[in-house]
């Protein structure tokens, strides 16, 4: 399944954890990492337990491989209730794949490209067991890349992103956060980029983020009219290529105009 809206909430505040659900992501997302100070993270582990065994259900980001807290926060991927497991810093395949068969058969992962070696091992990514779709750490990557500027500097980050996506057949990548929370026009700029680009979601930091993303994400009601009738017209007829308004229609711009209907 595709998602647009990934909702980051600190480990160490359970009195958010339903506030974010409350807000609408597509998949809420407790997080063991940055978030979260070094001494502040097993009280964050118990919260996010206590919690996921009163009923919640939540994605968690843990720590990653090589550090001290990652043992125990895999172990905690198999508390029922958490949907996907969010994998901070992803460079190397081989430990995607060891997180895979440590995990409950099934459960989805969400490699977070936040590095020069994760962008440039993403195919490999991608492809590894149990990934479904990627995330773009675009600040972290900034920092480790050298690149100061956000929008054109990055880029060939996100495309490469966006192909890796579709050469292992998985979801489209979901796009790096907005810092800036109180400027929703920001936000729109950012999320109809990333749209154009071929990404199927975006990182979001505050509650109040989300209603603007999948706004962003819908497409807009003439969009939606003309992709109906481009169904219509090939649903009509059994040639391999049909004219509508002038223009030609072919099985690529039908299958197009259904992940508009299907986005709708």
């Amino acid at each position: 399944m595709t998602h647009r809206t990934y909702l980051f909430v600190p480990g160490d505040r359970p009195e958010r954890f339903d506030k974010a659900v409350a807000a609408g992501p597509d998949v809420t997302v407790l997080d063991l990492e940055d978030a979260v100070l070094p001494e502040a993270k097993p009280a964050a582990r118990e919260a996010i337990r206590g919690w996921l065994v009163a009923g919640g259900r939540a994605a968690v980001r843990i720590n990653p491989e090589g550090t001290e807290w990652h043992d125990e926060d895999v172990a905690l991927l198999s508390t029922p209730g958490v949907t996907h497991a969010l994998v901070p810093k992803a460079e190397d395949p081989a430990a995607l794949a060891r997180l895979a068969a440590a995990l409950p058969a099934g459960l989805p992962i969400v490699p977070v490209i936040e590095s020069a070696l994760g962008l440039f091992n993403a195919r490999e990514i991608a492809a590894a067991p149990g990934v479904v779709q990627l995330a773009f750490g675009s600040v972290d990557f900034q920092l480790d890349a050298g690149i100061e500027a956000e929008g054109e500097a990055l880029l060939y980050a996100r495309s490469h992103l966006v192909l890796a996506s579709a050469v292992a057949r998985i979801a489209p990548p979901v796009d790096g956060v907005t810092v800036a929370l109180d400027d929703p026009g920001q936000l729109e700029a950012d999320t109809k980029r990333a749209k154009a680009l071929g990404f199927a979601g975006k990182l979001c930091i505050h509650p109040k983020q989300v209603a603007g993303v999948h706004a962003a994400f819908a497409p807009a009601e003439a969009e939606v009219t003309r992709a109906r009738a481009i169904v219509a017209a090939a649903e009509a007829t059994t040639a391999g290529a049909i004219r509508l308004d002038g223009k030609l229609i072919d099985r690529p711009v039908v299958e197009q105009a259904r992940r508009v209907l299907a986005r709708a």
